[in-house]
């Protein structure tokens, strides 16, 4: 049974300093099917409300885990390892965010509504942290053949020509 994590009022859940932490099974993230070998396993989060310098509701998340992947090259299984570190400002429905907001990398400014799915923001940080095209560091791609070394069409030439030049 999916069990979603929702916060009634993340403004509230910010400025009076709360955190929640769990484990999210890697089946309860559906965004992420087509991208695991293995949907076995579990992510790790937490998260923590607190106030910014500037008196502004922030969201700090952090998620760690392990996807198997398909390493695109050599079609083997790797581990891919999850490490979030993602800090975000609240933001209400409807209000617009300043262009300085924007360019801050400090921070992502996000819209929070009522009832906001924590596990559906887990969810969108780990797509946003896997490759499009995982790849083990060193591999090689597989050989269409099955890997078997065959001789070369030439070198029966090569024979020939010994045997031509032998006489």
């Amino acid at each position: 049974m999916s069990q979603r994590r929702v916060l009634p009022d993340p403004f509230k859940f910010a400025a009076e300093g709360h955190s929640l932490s769990g484990v999210i099974p890697l089946t309860q993230l559906p965004r992420l099917g087509d991208m695991l070998l293995d949907k076995a396993g579990s992510v790790q989060f937490s998260l923590v409300g607190e106030m910014g310098m500037d008196r502004r509701p922030r969201m700090h998340l952090a998620i760690s885990g392990e996807l198997q992947v398909r390493c695109q090259r050599c079609l083997g299984s790797m581990v891919w390892p999850v490490d979030v570190d993602a800090l975000f400002e609240l933001v209400r429905p409807g209000q617009p965010i300043a262009d300085d907001e924007l360019e801050e990398d400090e921070f992502d400014a996000i819209e929070a509504t009522s009832d906001m799915d924590v596990t559906a923001l887990v969810e969108d940080e780990i797509v946003l942290t896997v490759p499009i095209a995982p790849r083990h560091e060193k591999c090689e791609a597989p050989r269409p053949d099955g890997g078997a070394v065959k001789e070369s069409p030439f070198a029966s030439l090569e024979k020939l020509r010994k045997t031509d030049g032998a006489e």
